[in-house]
């Protein structure tokens, strides 16, 4: 298992409060109650993220310390209308800053996406982000449990097609694909 042991560290408001770099670090971003903090517990096999039936919950960049030598960082949920134009402001700034800032530790950029909707603008503008600044990019698409499985070939070379990118079918129910996600966050942090 990639992870022997993990802690919250820091629930980070701005770029003052980002821990020191260390080996490396792995980005988990998508739009809101898409899933993000269910599958850092289920990497972790503990519930250190906070899981919430409301969108728009993780309002901070948190930090969690995997292994003691990397960090699992969960940037804020995206997309969410009830949360005012200033706020969500206020988190691109600080997406944008963390990845400016932090760009050569992030060994991996892990977007969620709802495997039952087509990609969204913001996913597109997140996707774009990391090409800017190089980042590495799996695509984990979630709710698969939902789908046929006709259905979820047809959605996955969708979004590989769309974004060019790596894509691991995933549900947090059933479990499927977590292996494989697991095994792309060891190779990214070897």
């Amino acid at each position: 298992m990639l992870v022997g042991s993990a802690r919250f560290l820091i629930a980070a408001r701005s770029v003052e409060q980002f821990p020191q770099p260390l080996e490396g670090e792995v980005c988990f971003a998508g739009r809101s109650n898409v899933g993000k903090s269910t599958l850092l517990n289920i990497l972790f096999n503990q519930k250190l993220a906070k899981v919430s039936k409301t969108p728009g919950k993780t309002r901070t960049i948190n930090f969690y310390l995997v292994n003691e030598r990397y960090y699992f960082v969960d940037l804020p949920g995206y997309g969410y209308a009830a949360v005012s134009k200033a706020e969500r402001q206020q988190w691109k700034k600080l997406i944008e800053n963390y990845f400016s800032l932090r760009k050569d530790e992030i060994k991996l950029s892990v977007l969620l996406v709802d495997s039952r909707l087509t990609a969204q603008e913001s996913d597109k503008i997140f996707v774009e982000y990391c090409e800017y600044y190089g980042l590495n990019l799996l695509i984990v698409l979630s709710k698969t449990d939902k789908l046929s499985e006709a259905q979820l070939k047809k959605v996955v070379q969708y979004f590989s097609d769309e974004f060019g990118s790596e894509v691991i079918p995933y549900s947090a129910l059933t479990r499927r694909g977590v292996k494989e996600i697991v095994n792309r966050l060891a190779q990214a942090l070897e």
